[in-house]
């Protein structure tokens, strides 16, 4: 699906409290209308004989779509949801299933949904009984029924938006109400009528083959279309050919289609519609019908797999963020001097550990061979560990600036944000490549590079020293929560002065070592004089390079699915190969060059939107947990409300793709065969929340929490205050409190 940035519309609910006066034709309360940029929701109902024990009446939602803007059926094919409707009536008063009318067939790229476009009527009958008491409305001294519904539905074009509305409805209980009644005959017309015989289905291979009997004698012969009720059984998309053919045995139709790549359920019976294509439908006549059924023959096994959606995780998670019940952010306020003194030693300290992080390994490795370099020039060591010092508490600085900015203005943001960014991400993957393939020696910067950047790199070399701090930063800052997770969280809440000071306390301890060897010779004396074996070193550390690319190409695959991390595999490939080109000389640097960089750039144009492609959320919570079975569950406030609710505790992991120490933990910790016995012996519900993205519910849970980064591991039972745990996590620790509970 094509990925897009979508803002939700503000909701603009028209209501008119106005009431005709009783009469013979009564018209109901106007005030049940939702309208957004992309449809009009319209609350209508219809009751030909009044709203009586036993006499027919029906409510429904009228959704009308602006042009190209689609809804979707009971089953939306291979990608959408389902139109929901929540009521709240009178005593006495109880409703049926939605009527679905027949949908239509709406191809998206290579898929297929289920929908309606233009205006479609989803009409629900009311069951009265005798123990429902009509209500005396103020206006008029007329009796009416108060209806009031909480509707949701997903529109789609190419990109979706999940949007939601209340609706409320005065319905007259004496005479009828025939205002809407040609919508309502609309919607009954296209309703699938019921078939006398079931029908049979079998599945041979990876086919199915339906046979239906007693339809019309009036539609032998024609092309029908096939809706089934079950999603993720059939290929939807297919529609002809050897993929999906129907013939006509006399008064039989039949068809054999394939089974959808990648299922998840396996019926032993299906209810099915059929219906006429458009161009065939009469006016007053039948154009659908239903059966259900039975399935024989073995079904392989299915490979189930999450749907291709159109829902954009981060509007899914901006509607979750209305739920959730974070608590208000404090006013900042200064800390006392004991406590911050407190505060930026942790932070100093949390910069040192944090060299001894793997995020910062490839950085190790070049100033490793820099301080090699410059064996002996003392002048050249100070330079060099002032710049990269200059660049780590300088970046340090700014992305702390930015995320308290973001923050102050309302957005949602933690600490390592930068990594949630898929374009990100690419970037950095290609920047590490560019460094291996240097250090392997595949090409030398003076070669590939025009004469004028070579220069201006001789002429300023600290350029490199300051940038290749900047570049420890942005790697590192995903790593920092083991050490800063606390203190992060504390200074989101100082005022901006003594917050930005934290953050340069943490890169000064970043820096530091590095800062020191500068100026200590005898640090530097301990390096071996340079020589060949430089070049073996060199060509050794490539290798880290090229493992950080491949760790950065996995985040992405959890940002992104599979088609994500293919995209980027292959523009690195091309990557490489332009690198190369550039190493050529003469008239073939000139040919082979062009056509790479050519072919590059159509490559991505054709198919690197996948690398910012938004994966269905569960496709999210399948990656993370591969080998949990159905143990762990993804994270919302409002599960977490349930389970205390159901006096159920929960043990919430707060964790992200990009962070290295969330994955030791989860591999090592909570994977281990004891912890989880004693989470089963206690009932544990154990909740996952996916940051791998920017997710603005998580967010404010862990600003709850007193933090901004992951990992973050919480245990909560039913009355009694939330335990957050270290953010490196041991067994005993785990085990402990889960006895304590």
């Amino acid at each position: 699906m094509t990925f897009s940035r979508i803002s939700f519309a503000t909701f603009l609910i028209a209501t008119a409290a106005a009431c005709m006066p009783a009469a013979a034709q009564l018209a109901p309360k106007t005030g049940a209308v939702v309208t957004t940029p992309h449809v009009r929701a319209e609350l209508v109902a219809h009751a030909p004989q009044g709203v009586a024990p036993g006499a027919p009446v029906w409510v429904g939602l009228q959704i009308t779509h602006q042009p190209e803007w689609h809804t979707y059926w009971k089953n939306a094919g291979d990608s959408g949801l389902p139109t929901e409707l929540k009521w709240t009536l009178p005593a006495g008063v109880s409703t049926g299933e939605i009527a679905w009318p027949v949908p239509k067939k709406i191809p998206v790229g290579t898929l297929a949904n289920y929908g309606y476009e233009n205006t479609v009527l989803l009409p629900v009958p009311l069951e009265v009984s005798t123990l429902y008491k009509p209500d005396v409305a103020l206006t008029g001294g007329s009796p009416a029924m108060d209806i009031k519904l909480q509707a949701s539905w997903l529109v789609c074009r190419k990109e979706c938006i999940p949007e939601e509305g209340e609706f409320t409805l005065s319905l007259p209980t004496r005479g009828s109400t025939a205002l809407n009644k040609a919508a309502f005959d609309t919607a009954q017309a296209a309703q699938p009528q019921p078939l006398g015989a079931p029908g049979t289905i079998a599945v041979e291979g990876q086919q199915l083959k339906v046979r239906l009997e007693g339809l019309p004698a009036a539609v032998r012969g024609k092309t029908l279309e096939f809706f089934p009720e079950t999603p993720e059984v059939i290929r939807t998309a297919a529609v002809s050919g050897k993929d999906w053919t129907q013939a006509w045995d006399g008064a039989t139709w039949t068809a054999t289609m394939p089974l959808a790549d990648q299922r998840s359920e396996s019926p032993t019976a299906m209810p099915v519609v059929v219906a006429l294509a458009e161009a065939d439908r009469q006016a007053g006549q039948p154009v659908a019908w239903r059966a259900e059924a039975p399935v024989s023959g073995t079904w392989p096994a299915a490979t189930a797999a999450p749907r291709a959606a159109e829902v954009s995780p981060a509007l899914q998670a901006a509607l979750a963020a209305n739920a959730a019940q974070a608590a208000p952010a404090a006013a900042a306020q200064a800390q006392p001097a004991g406590t911050f003194i407190v505060a930026l030693l942790g932070a100093l300290l949390g910069g040192l550990l944090l060299n001894l992080m793997p995020c910062v390994f490839p950085i190790l490795a070049i100033k490793v061979l820099g301080f090699a370099r410059q064996a002996g020039n003392a002048s050249a060591h100070r330079k060099a560990g002032l710049a990269y010092t200059g660049g780590v508490m300088l970046s340090f600085l700014a992305l702390g600036g930015a995320m308290l900015a973001l923050r102050a203005a309302g957005a949602q943001l933690g600490w390592g944000f930068q990594l949630q960014s898929p374009g990100v991400v690419a970037a950095l993957a290609a920047l590490f490549t560019l460094l291996g393939l240097n250090l392997a020696g595949v090409f030398e910067f003076g070669r590939a590079a025009p004469q004028s950047v070579c220069s201006a790199q001789a002429k300023h070399p600290l350029a490199n020293d300051f940038l290749s701090g900047v570049l420890a930063v942005v790697i590192a800052s995903p790593c920092t929560a083991p050490f800063m997770g606390a203190s992060l969280g504390f200074a989101i809440g100082l005022p901006a002065a003594q917050a930005l000071l934290l953050f340069a306390a943490l890169g000064l301890g970043l820096a530091l070592p590095y800062l020191v060897a500068g100026f200590v010779p005898a640090v530097a004396r301990l390096l071996p004089k340079p020589g060949p074996w430089m070049h073996t070193l060199r060509r050794l550390l490539a290798f880290p390079m090229f493992a950080t690319v491949a760790w950065l190409v996995w985040v992405l695959g959890q940002q992104s699915g599979i088609d994500g991390a293919g995209t980027l595999l292959a523009l690195l490939v091309c990557l490489a190969a332009v690198v190369w080109a550039l190493t050529l000389t003469g008239r073939t640097r000139v040919v082979i060059a062009t056509v790479m960089i050519a072919f590059t750039a159509v490559l991505a144009g054709t198919i690197g939107r996948n690398i910012v492609q938004v994966p269905e959320p569960t496709a999210k919570l399948a990656s993370a947990a591969p080998n949990d079975g159905e143990r762990w569950q993804p994270w919302s406030a409002q599960r977490v409300s349930d389970m205390a609710a159901a006096g159920r505790p929960v043990f919430i992991d707060f964790t992200a793709a990009w962070c290295v120490t969330c994955q030791y933990n989860k591999k090592s910790t909570l994977a281990d065969a004891e912890v989880l016995a004693d989470f089963d012996t206690k009932q544990v519900a154990m909740l996952r929340a996916d940051w791998t993205r920017r997710d603005p519910a998580i967010t404010a849970a862990l600003t709850a929490l007193g933090r901004s980064g992951v990992p973050v591991y919480v245990l909560q039972a039913p009355g009694k205050a939330p335990v957050v745990l270290t953010e490196i996590l041991s067994k005993d620790e785990v085990r402990a409190a889960l006895a304590a509970l």
